[in-house]
């Protein structure tokens, strides 16, 4: 930086001499003009060489703008003050400069001279500055925003930790007010010394610093800089080692910079932060290891879904978890805390109105204290942390993960081979209201993916797996209560694991329905986009789901929103009736519902006919319907009764 610094220097000085030279040999038409330009290049050259001399402190951007403007200054005055020489009695003649010119220069020096006071002020150590009013350098005069950050920036450089923390928090307000200053906090080189900041400043600057960084990453280049920056690796280490106020913000970070830049979810992940992210949501959600005492757990709970309904589950488990002890792993069984007396009882801690998601202490720990967990993440002390901390943290970690998860297949992979399910089901059941959203949302993207990827479908949600189990109970509980934020992300979820139910397993169809009859015009639509995907064609068990959603009352309030649901609603009731009428085209309950009718109605609206595909699959329902139905003065009535 000083070598580059003084390389640009070098050429104005030069200038700045040749000016001076110039100036003594002005004829004397313009000896005062030239002795006042000389006076004032005289302050410049000196300031120049000053700040040749503190090279290595000033900060690169503002100094290569004031160097260049300052270069182009002095060209501008040399030109002048050549004219200026007396060489003869024709070129004093033909030379005319008007007064106005050199008032101008005269302008254009004291400008460069300001510019040059205020760069050596600003690159100055705080101590050696003092309490001193920086004040606005002329080159900032169009755009006072950018001398602002300028000096934030400087002092992110230069200044002492307390003085960095409060330019980082400047460098906040800025970001979080304009999408403009943001760019131009990056472009002015204000990601690398907050990322420093981040690593060696207190837990106030640390927090400003981390918070600049998720709300300055609102696009993908300012994230692709980021991360050539070094982010990943900055982030990782707090999340592993830092306090946890900071790695609150930290996650969020990382959810913000995944969301506008889905790119970097690879690179995070090749950092360990999904592994170091569930370790945060597992940390007094669920027990470390999983050798407990089972026998004392109610079957009602969801705690019974987690270990199993049978002896030969248990068995899995058990060798399961002897597999992962030889492995040092530390795969999650059952959300428990285990008592001094060695019985265990389900962990109800985790109450909403608690405001902690646990009081279990981790009883059965080695003796030897250890200040790693499996996951990696440093948990000395961590147990002393404030309980709306705790919250945040675990609100924030499933936050990242939700945003990470997002269409990355690998990254689910990682994630659902982990405790994450498990704990996302805890979450979602004993969480405060953000966690329980950001879990909601976490499995929402996680299933999204699992139902295009078969192969991370069957792993991560087998139908006797405990952590599925657990996983679909909580959804569908959420479905059937019907009252609260979740209900969205849980119908799509529900949804999304369509396929991996059996035929017998029918008990999500029925809460399906009845959203069916809700009055928000999308929860109806979610509800039916769910439940087609249930009865599609593509489902191999699109036949017992589709007899199952006749059997619930499922015809008539789809024909309800067929005729009366707002358009979008419309469109997925009529995809959902045509899949159930091409797979029972027989149904009594479709012939007494007047499906055929409904269908036909459809088929001449202009928003459906349209849609080719839908179109398609309308016309092919509709003669499936009329193979086994015909009109009738009542209805429709089956030709093989």
């Amino acid at each position: 930086m000083a070598d580059k610094v003084k390389q640009i220097l070098a050429k104005p000085i030069q200038l700045a001499d040749q000016v001076i030279k110039a100036a003594d040999e002005a004829s004397a038409s313009f000896k005062q003009e030239c002795a006042e330009l000389k006076s004032k290049t005289e302050k410049l050259a000196g300031l120049l060489r000053q700040a040749a001399r503190a090279s290595s402190d000033l900060y690169e951007r503002p100094t290569r703008r004031i160097i260049d403007d300052t270069e182009q200054v002095l060209e501008k005055a040399l030109s002048m003050v050549l004219k200026c020489r007396g060489n003869g009695l024709m070129k004093r003649v033909f030379t005319i400069i008007p007064a106005a010119a050199f008032r101008k220069m005269f302008g254009l020096l004291e400008n460069s001279i300001g510019d040059l006071s205020w760069l050596l002020r600003v690159s100055a150590p705080t101590e050696d500055r003092g309490d001193e009013y920086l004040g606005l350098p002329p080159i900032a005069a169009n755009e006072p925003i950018l001398c602002l950050i300028w000096e934030q920036i400087a002092l992110l450089y230069k200044g002492s930790l307390e003085n960095r923390s409060d330019a980082a928090a400047s460098l906040v307000s800025l970001a979080r007010d304009n999408d403009r200053y943001g760019k131009l906090i990056i472009e002015e080189g204000g990601i690398g010394p907050l990322l420093k900041l981040i690593k060696e400043g207190k837990m106030e600057g640390q927090e400003h610093a981390a918070k600049a960084i998720g709300l300055l990453g609102r696009d993908f280049e300012s994230v692709e800089h980021m991360i050539h920056m070094g982010v990943c690796s900055v982030f990782a280490n707090v999340l592993k080692e830092g306090p946890m106020k900071l790695q609150v913000v930290v996650a969020w970070a990382v959810s913000e910079l995944a969301a506008n830049y889905p790119k970097c979810q690879d690179l995070f992940a090749q950092n360990n932060i999904i592994r170091l992210l569930v370790g945060h949501l597992a940390f007094e959600t669920i027990q470390e290891h999983s050798k407990y005492n089972i026998g004392s757990i109610k079957a009602t709970s969801i705690h019974a879904i987690v270990i199993a309904s049978n002896s030969s589950n248990a068995n899995d488990m058990k060798r399961e978890n002897e597999d992962d002890d030889k492995q040092n792993t530390s795969r999650i069984l059952h959300p428990m805390v285990q008592q001094g007396n060695g019985t265990t009882k389900p962990n109800h801690a985790n109450h909403p109105k608690s405001n902690n998601l646990s009081n279990g202490k981790q009883n059965h720990q080695p003796h030897h204290q250890q200040s790693y967990s499996h996951s990696g993440i440093n948990v000395k002390g961590k147990e002393l942390e404030d309980p709306v901390t705790k919250v945040k943290m675990k609100a924030m970690a499933a936050r990242a993960l939700w945003h990470l998860a997002k269409r990355n297949s690998p990254i689910c992979r990682n994630i659902t081979e982990s405790r994450a399910l498990l704990c996302f089901a805890v979450l979602l059941e004993k969480g405060p209201e953000e966690v329980q959203y950001n879990s909601a949302m976490a499995l929402m993207e996680i299933t999204t993916v699992a139902e295009k990827d078969a192969e991370l479908r069957r792993s991560a949600f087998k139908p006797n797996s405990p952590a599925c189990k657990a996983v679909v109970d909580q959804l569908l509980k959420i479905i059937e209560k019907a009252d609260s934020d979740l209900l969205l992300p849980c119908i799509k979820a529900i949804g999304n694991l369509a396929r991996t139910f059996r035929a017998t397993e029918t008990r999500m169809i029925g809460p399906l329905v009845k959203l069916l009859d809700e009055r928000e015009a999308e929860v109806s639509r979610e509800a039916s986009i769910a439940l087609t995907k249930f009865a599609c064609s593509d489902n191999y068990l699109h036949l017992d789901h589709s007899k199952a959603i006749i059997s619930e009352g499922g015809a008539k309030h789809l024909i309800q929103l067929v005729y009366f649901g707002e358009q979008i609603v419309q469109i997925s009731a009529v995809v959902l009736l045509c899949y159930i009428a091409l797979h029972v085209p027989d149904s009594e309950e479709l012939a007494q519902a007047e499906v055929l009718t409904v269908l036909e109605w459809a088929s001449k609206q202009s928003y459906i006919t349209q849609d080719e595909p839908l179109d398609a699959l309308l016309q092919e329902a509709k003669s499936r319907l009329e193979l086994y139905q015909s009109r009738g003065s009542r209805g429709f009535h089956k030709l093989h009764q």
